[in-house]
Formats: structure tokens, C-alpha cells, sequence
């Protein structure tokens, strides 16, 4: 049987190798489901196994001329989604550092490079008291001077989010420093 299925995806390479746009369908709908699979058991993410299969796709198809032994389509379609779902991992794990490092950072240390005046120390105050996912936005933007889509990747939110609240923590300092 396992001889019968490798032949059957040589074969399938072939044809698309030959220029049979349709081999390449029966390649899809007798994989995607698998890499959806493969990838899931190892970043255990719906979303981003289905997204690791995309991008495995991507490179089978920019990547499938070039591959000699046809019957071994599995095995190096296999590693590809592998190297994609420890890639993902790779990404996630530098983002969670990222944010753990900026979080143990204690804010007055972050406005230390000038003298500590009294209206850094009102803002300070006022930034405390803004909803964590504020906070963290008003830091990430201004003091540590990243873009929208930079801070958008590293929350790991939509970039309208992350203008949503900019805008609102904006708002609440104003009516914070006010009243004080």
C-alpha cells in the first residue's frame, strides 16, 4: 500500500513537472490535510498549522522542478512543513522574550536619560494608570520607538488595535493630567 501511495504522488510530481496544472490539485487534496496536521502537532495552533500549510505549498510549488526523485515527494514535503512549524516556534519564542524583557523593565528606568523633572514624574504617575494593554502600547510607541506594525507583531494584534489604543490611552492621559 505504502509502495502504491508513493507511486501514485511520483507520478502526480511528474505530471505537474511536465506542466499538468491538475497534478498539483491531487497533490493538495491528498497532503494539505496532513501538513495541517503535522504542523498542528507541533505548534499545537489551529490557525497557524493552516498557515504553515499555506506556506509549505508555496515552496513545494517554487521548489518542485528542482526535486529529483519524485517518489520521495513526502518525506521532503514532510521536512518542509517541519522546518516551517520550528520556524513559527523560532518567531513566537523571540517575540515572548522580547516582551518579557520589556515588561521586567521598570518604567523610571526608562525615562531616566534626562533629568526627572516634574512633569515626567506626573506623566509617569498618569501612564500607571492606563489598562495594562495601554500601557504597553504608550511605552512600545514612544519610549521605545517602535512602529505600529512592529508593536502590532510583537502584541500580536491587528494594527487597528493597536491605534485603537494609542488613541484611547492618549485620551485618558489628557482627562488624567487634568484633573491633576
Amino acid at each position: 500500500m505504502l509502495k502504491t501511495n508513493k507511486s501514485i504522488d511520483a507520478n502526480l510530481v511528474k505530471q505537474f513537472q511536465s506542466g499538468n496544472a491538475n497534478a498539483l490539485n491531487q497533490l493538495v487534496k491528498r497532503w494539505h490535510k496532513q501538513f495541517c496536521e503535522k504542523a498542528y502537532w507541533i505548534v499545537k495552533d489551529a490557525d497557524q498549522s493552516k498557515d504553515i500549510a499555506q506556506e509549505t505549498w508555496k515552496t513545494i510549488i517554487t521548489k518542485i522542478q528542482d526535486l529529483k526523485e519524485p517518489n520521495k515527494f513526502s518525506s521532503w514535503a514532510l521536512q518542509i512543513v517541519y522546518s516551517k512549524s520550528l520556524d513559527v516556534i523560532r518567531a513566537s519564542s523571540k517575540k515572548r522574550i522580547k516582551l518579557e524583557a520589556f515588561a521586567r523593565e521598570r518604567p523610571e528606568d526608562i525615562y531616566e536619560d534626562n533629568d526627572n523633572s516634574q512633569l515626567k514624574n506626573e506623566l509617569l504617575k498618569s501612564i500607571k494608570k492606563l489598562p495594562i494593554n495601554q500601557q504597553q502600547v504608550i511605552k512600545l510607541f514612544y519610549v521605545a520607538d517602535y512602529s505600529l506594525k512592529e508593536i502590532s507583531e510583537l502584541l500580536d494584534v491587528s494594527i487597528g488595535t493597536v491605534k485603537s489604543r494609542l488613541f484611547h490611552a492618549r485620551e485618558k492621559l489628557k482627562t488624567i493630567l487634568k484633573k491633576e
